[in-house]
């Protein structure tokens, strides 16, 4: 299988798009089609376990990959040893046509680990196929989770670095320390003095910045990305929708070939285009529900068809969606385009330069056929997280609660009720001091830190404190560099701490 740049100006294997991450003309890589997921194979998969079913999926995508490396680099990704659950991804019931898919289970407590302890494999086998010997460093934006991740993913792996922007005052206090704790000789953390967006334009910029990529070369490294703009992050999260399905067939849920919906909370885009790409495969997904914050520029665009970035951002108690450029959504206009590589060039550039794009209705009728998108604000998010505990005393995030809150509002508007997955992106306990508040009152925790505030939520659930979080109190910090939110700054100091 090849791999097509969505601005149409390269072609490459699985294994060099992993490798670069961004294509040379600024695009985002997708696959030249969409492998056929048939009710056999759905059968195959019902009775394997997760890491068998990763690597069945992902061998359809990874062709230039052997089967030996594809089950290597599984087995070591989805170990126990790694994940706390022996399902990987279970899927929790929470009633009759609700349940929940956490891919929280893993070293850091956030989604991003299903797909960021699987890269670092990917990326060490495409360098040897490449007879790549130059050190590899790996170029990160963060809105919280996807940082901790990657540097818990590449700490200490031979061969790589790892660089994390993440915004200064954007994240939470579990979500900072997780980052600027971490250990490893090849680690470094950068709080940059912006938001998300800062950080992940500065970081696009510094892949197409002709003058940084000498000066690394100077230095003997080339660059990647460990951000879902790299198709070998998004290929792993397709596998974690079928799986949630094979387990619904497994359990008698559902039958073969009933719809199911999926409803994401999504920020960059990445998470829910996995869903959608197993539905090209073939997944009976009635619809994608795309649920967003404040920052809700993509209920927007799916509702008027107008991508714009002329609103205020907000911060918010869910930080993993403070975004405002959804990075992602290019490979879904990229479809949408019929994959005229020179239309989805027009439209970004219409972003960069005038701060919005249209994409006229006959395609937004097309779009709103496979996606749904609403939003939810704190009061709804902290309402919500009350409310779902009181009902099933089940502790959901922020972010999976902006997901619920989204579902039970398009419940009631449209009457729908097929049975819904909601995607669950993160531990209750990275988010402790709001998840406490919204059960126990902003009084119970004012002036309260964040390890109080994981015991409170450990008394109320009957649930141990986790224990990446329990070690977060004794962990010395060991990252503390600040810089500017311009790209020189950022470029300056990715080379001040990799001399």
């Amino acid at each position: 299988m090849s791999y097509f740049s969505s601005r149409g100006r390269t072609c490459v294997s699985a294994s060099q798009a992993i490798l670069s991450g961004l294509a040379p003309d600024g695009g985002l890589f997708v696959p030249s089609y969409y492998p056929s997921l048939t009710q056999a194979d759905m059968e195959q998969l019902v009775d394997m376990t997760y890491p068998e079913r990763a690597a069945k999926i992902l061998s359809m995508y990874l062709e230039d990959y052997t089967p030996d490396e594809i089950r290597e680099s599984v087995r070591a990704a989805y170990s126990q040893e790694r994940f706390d659950d022996p399902a990987v991804a279970p899927v929790h019931n929470l009633d009759g046509c609700t349940c929940v898919l956490e891919l929280f289970h893993g070293p850091t407590l956030a989604f991003k680990d299903m797909a960021l302890q699987l890269l670092p494999h990917l990326m060490r086998q495409a360098a040897r196929k490449a007879g790549e010997e130059r050190e590899i460093c790996i170029l990160v934006a963060t809105s919280g989770d996807t940082g901790k991740a990657a540097l818990e993913g590449f700490r200490d792996v031979e061969g790589t670095s790892c660089v994390v922007f993440y915004p200064r005052d954007g994240v939470s206090d579990i979500q900072r320390l997780q980052m600027v704790t971490t250990g490893g000789r090849n680690t470094h953390v950068l709080a940059v003095e912006g938001n998300f967006d800062d950080c992940q334009r500065g970081v696009k910029e510094l892949f197409e910045s002709e003058s940084f990529a000498t000066a690394m070369a100077e230095r003997g490294k080339i660059l990647s990305s460990a951000n879902s703009i790299n198709f070998g992050r998004l290929v792993p999260q397709i596998v974690y929708y079928i799986s949630a399905y094979a387990d619904l067939l497994a359990r008698g849920s559902i039958r073969m070939g009933q719809d199911v919906q999926f409803v994401v909370p999504t920020g960059n885009f990445g998470n829910i285009l996995a869903g959608y790409y197993a539905r090209c495969m073939g997944l009976p997904i009635r619809r994608l529900i795309c649920a967003s914050n404040r920052n809700d520029v993509l209920t927007d665009f799916f509702n008027t068809g107008i991508y714009s970035l002329r609103r205020m951002f907000h911060r918010t108690i869910s930080p993993s969606m403070d975004i405002l450029v959804s990075s992602n959504l290019e490979r879904l206009l990229y479809e949408s385009a019929d994959r005229d590589g020179e239309l989805v060039s027009t439209w970004m550039r219409q972003l960069r330069e005038c701060g919005s794009y249209g994409v006229g209705d006959q395609r937004m009728e097309w779009m709103r056929g496979v996606f749904y998108a609403d939003y939810a604000d704190d009061p709804d998010t902290l309402q919500e997280i009350r409310d779902v505990f009181v009902q099933d005393h089940y502790l959901m995030d922020p972010h999976t609660a902006v997901a619920s809150r989204v579902l039970r509002n398009y419940r009631r508007r449209t009457g729908d009720e097929t049975l819904c997955v909601i995607v669950s992106t993160a531990s209750p306990f990275k988010f402790a001091q709001s998840v406490a508040a919204a059960i126990q009152g902003e009084a119970a925790v004012r002036n309260l830190d964040a390890f109080a505030c994981s015991d409170i939520l450990s008394s109320v659930s009957e649930r141990p404190v986790p224990a990446q979080v329990q070690a977060l109190r004794t962990l010395p910090v060991v990252h503390q560099d600040v810089c500017g939110a311009c790209t020189e700054d950022m470029a300056q100091s990715v080379l001040h701490v990799l001399k």
